[in-house]
């Protein structure tokens, strides 16, 4: 096969129908919309959900709980994922996302005791559990809350 030789793929590609554009296109006249109805009225149809006067589905499904909107989700590290980096280095937000430890920091950083932490470190993040400030501690490391 040659550069030149290149065509699409049979049937991939459709012409569009051009609605209203006389009887002999067999779309014209009414435009595939049949005969009067909702439907067939410029701006007709209903809108999403809508179940023809019967009682939705959304309506009908019981409602539990609310959505707290000023929820904060914190991009979660586990102690042991910190022992990739050389003794006393200061272990930063900025230091994790660059260093992919973290993908996003979303409201903040949150510091988890899973795993054990074997080097000193200074840790500086939004949130620590308690058992991770203990075992950053225990490694003769500091967590500093910013």
């Amino acid at each position: 096969m040659k550069l030149h030789e290149l065509k699409p793929a049979e049937g991939s590609r459709k012409k569009r129908n051009r609605v209203g554009r006389g009887i002999g296109s067999g779309n014209g006249k009414t435009a595939g919309r049949g005969q009067k109805g909702q439907n067939a009225r410029s701006g007709g149809g209903v809108r999403p959900g809508f179940e023809g006067g019967q009682n939705p589905l959304f309506r009908r499904l019981p409602k539990r709980g609310f959505t707290n909107v000023n929820r904060k989700e914190y991009a979660i590290v586990n102690l042991e994922a910190l022992n990739r980096f050389e003794e006393g280095t200061e272990v930063t937000p900025e230091l994790l996302i660059e260093t992919g430890v973290v993908k996003n920091e979303k409201a903040g950083i949150k510091i988890l005791g899973n795993g054990a932490l074997t080097k000193k470190l200074n840790v500086k993040a939004h949130k620590f559990s308690a058992s991770a400030k203990e075992a950053i501690e225990n490694a003769g490391g500091t967590a500093e809350v910013i």
